[in-house]
This record gives C-alpha cells, structure tokens and sequence, in this order.
C-alpha cells in the first residue's frame, strides 16, 4: 500500500506540473498556491479519497504523523554551543590536496551550493593560512601602533574594546580565486572553482580612529600591516584606504572571530583583496613609503604578457556566477527552475545582473535580491523553463562604477594568462540533457 501511495503521488505530481506549465505564469503561480497542489507531491482531496486511513497514518508526510512527532526531542543545552543538524553533514569547507605541498599554507574552499543568503557562517567561511593557524591567549596579545606618529601606543583587548564600535558587512575574497583556469577548465565544482569568497557582518572599531588617537605625521603615507602568524604576514596600505573604510574586527556575524579568521584581531579591508585583510594582527606601522614586503612583491602581483609585473592591485573588480544550478546541484529535469547565483564588487554596490542560457549570445536581466549593499555579496535570481535542451549558462554583472564582468576572452587579451590573480571573467555551466551541470570555458 505504500508503495501504491507514492506511486500514485509521483504520478499526480508529474501531471500536476504539466497541467501547470500549459498556464500563462501568473496563472501557473496561483495553481502552485492555490493549495491544490503540495511539496509531498499529491493532490489534497479527492487523490487521496481512496487511500486508506490507516495506509496514510503510516507515512511520515502529512496526513501522516512522522515518528519524530511521537516522542519527545532533546533538552535545551543538549548542544551549549550550538551544532547543524546530521542531515546536513556534507555542507563544510573542503580543501584540494595536490594544491599545495602542505595544510599549513593552503586553502579552505566554501560550499557555495549550500548557503543561503548573503552571510556566509562562520564555520563555513574559506580559510587561507600561510603558516598554519595559531593558537592565540586574547589576555597576552597586544596590537602596536608606531612609526611616523606622534604618539606610539600598545593596546591590549580590553582598551580596543574602549573604543566606539561599529558594524559593516563585507566580502572577503582571495585574490587567486578561479586562478587554476587561466588556461583551461580544470575543477568540475562550484566550490572548488569560486568557493574562496566568503562574506560577514564584521564588528570593530575604525582604523581612523586608532590613528587620530596615535596623531600621524605630516610624512605619514602608508600603512604597515602585521600578523602574529608564523609568517608574520605583512602588506603595506596607503594611509588613504586606511583612514576610509578599514575597520580592526574582532567580531564576526555576533561573536568573537574564530581562530582561522584570525582572533582575536584582524583587518577587514572592504573591496580589497584577501590577504591585506592581515589576520592575527599584532603590529601597525605607519611610514613615508610602501614596505615591498614578499606578499607584495613575489607573490600577490600580476605577470603581464610583456615580462612586467603589476604590483599593488588591490581591489577585487566585479565578479558573479550562478550556483543554482551547478555541478553539484543538477537539475532533476524539465520544468520551471530558478536559476540563482551571487555577485560582488571591491568598487561598491552590485548595479545589475545578467544571465544567459545560450552561451552569451541573448541576456535577461536578473532580479536583484535585497539587500543590496557596497562591498558585499548580493543574490540574484532568473525564473527559467528549461526544456530539456542542453543550454550554456552565464551570468555577468554590472556595478555602480559602470564596470561589465568581462569574458575570459576579454579577461586575457588585457592581461595574458601568466596570473593566477585576480580572475573574475564570465563563468560558463554546460546544462547537460540529463540535467547535469559541467564547467566549461567558451573561446
């Protein structure tokens, strides 16, 4: 009888979704909420008219009662702090083993298919260490600030504490994500592919602040950062950006930062890229001149195609890609599908998105998701009826600046492939006939 019960209910569902899609869409919208139609997947009424009672009492779908429903749950602080649910054991951070010699300069990748919304938590926000992450006594760190200022301060937790606080939601974003394409389609994965962006609701007191308590001198041009990490990771930054937007966080979405982001202070550095956002920080400098530390000079520049290195590029440019569906969310067949994806911008706010379904060829403009804010991630979504066609799906972004996500076409004409930095081109997904999805890269 169960058998002949979800037997019966795929069938309703099927010709339900048929009837449906015969609809113009606003009328198809109201089928889908008129009640007639249920997520289980079977008509309310005279479908079920002939099912017996009991037969219904045994499933755990409504009419039924689930067996959860019948026992009594776990107490409160079973979990003081608290925990996912075990059915949702496989959205964590994954890492690629051959990508680097060892863990302790490597990268997290975050599981982009799963989340929701804009804010990414903080247990699932990517991690990028250089020398492994430390292990630090809040009571015994301290934060310097000297060099070119008229009064040198060491601040413990509690007099930073002291300060006004403030609260921004931003990105974070390592400037090599997607730089294993450059020259070819490599991961067949979403978060493998762009999962090295994550975003947050950072708290802390403005940079400005610091320094107009320390008095910078005339001379004062730039800015030294210092981790406490066995790398001691160092970028210098112009006192401009500096004295913006630049906030030294020690929260993240409502609690203390987690070791891997840094606790328990950091830099948040909105629009720039990752690894000027100096975690652990223990040290600012202020100076007449950039310092040309190793991460800004070996590392963390552009190779052109002429042998000339860019150094000091900073900002993350608009980027987007859809996440629904993906390579790890196919589609589980014809029908209507919302295709959904995220967009950022290190100049602002996201001004528009738009998304193809044949390769590049015809765009249709993306509905924007609030909120809407600078610097930070921002949802889009497309209603789409696919009809069982491969498709090729791309989606590109504008920002308030004017800027146009470029293709990778564009993206290497102006830059070459010798980078791994800074690719934010155009992502392709190749919607297979059987709904699965491929990464591929169109000439």
């Amino acid at each position: 009888m169960l058998g002949k019960l979800r037997r019966l209910n795929q069938g309703v569902s099927k010709v339900a979704l048929e009837e449906s899609e015969r609809l113009p869409s606003s009328e198809r919208r109201r089928f889908l909420r008129s009640g007639l139609f249920t997520a289980g997947g079977a008509m309310v009424g005279g479908a079920l008219a002939g099912i017996a009672p009991k037969a219904l009492a045994a499933t755990p779908y409504p009419p039924g009662i689930p067996p959860w429903t019948r026992t009594l749950g776990a107490g409160v602080v079973t979990d003081p702090y608290g925990v996912p649910s075990p059915f949702e054991k496989e959205v964590i951070r994954r890492n690629v083993p051959w990508l680097t010699a060892d863990k302790v300069s490597s990268i997290s990748f975050a599981p982009l298919q799963h989340l929701k919304g804009i804010i990414t938590p903080n247990g699932l926000f990517f991690e990028r260490h250089h020398a492994g992450r430390p292990e630090i006594d809040p009571q015994q760190h301290r934060l310097m600030i000297h060099g070119l200022v008229e009064r040198p301060i060491i601040l413990s937790m509690e007099d930073l504490q002291r300060f006004p606080s403030v609260s921004q939601i931003n990105f974070i974003e390592c400037p090599a994500n997607g730089g294993m394409e450059w020259r070819g389609a490599q991961l067949n994965s979403l978060q493998f592919l762009h999962g090295m962006v994550s975003c947050a609701e950072w708290t802390g007191v403005r940079l400005s602040t610091l320094l107009q308590e320390v008095g910078i001198n005339p001379e004062g041009k730039w800015l030294l950062a210092e981790g406490a990490d066995g790398a001691a990771m160092t970028r210098s930054i112009p006192l401009e950006k500096a004295l913006d937007d630049v906030i030294v966080a020690y929260a993240q979405n409502g609690e203390a930062l987690r070791r891997e982001q840094g606790y328990p202070i950091r830099l948040v550095v909105p629009g720039w890229e990752g690894n000027t956002h100096v975690k652990w920080l223990r040290r600012l400098e202020v100076g007449d001149k950039p310092w040309m530390q190793r991460e800004e000079t070996s590392k963390y520049t552009d190779l052109m195609p002429d042998g000339t290195a860019h150094g000091f590029t900073w900002v993350m440019e608009a980027k987007s890609v859809i996440t629904l569906p993906c390579p790890e969310m196919p589609l589980p067949g014809k029908g209507i599908h919302q295709i959904e994806g995220l967009a950022w911008s290190g100049r602002g706010k996201v001004k528009a998105v738009d998304v193809s379904i044949d390769g590049g060829r015809n765009w249709q403009q993306a509905q924007l998701r609030e909120p809407v804010m600078s610097k930070s991630l921002t949802r889009f979504s497309l209603e789409w009826k696919w009809d069982g066609n491969p498709a090729l799906l791309q989606s590109r972004v504008i920002d308030e600046t004017g800027y146009v996500q470029p293709t990778l076409a564009q993206l290497i004409e102006a830059r070459g492939t010798n980078s791994i930095y800074h690719k934010n081109s155009i992502q392709t997904w190749q919607v297979n006939a059987d709904g699965s999805v491929v990464n591929v890269q169109l000439s």
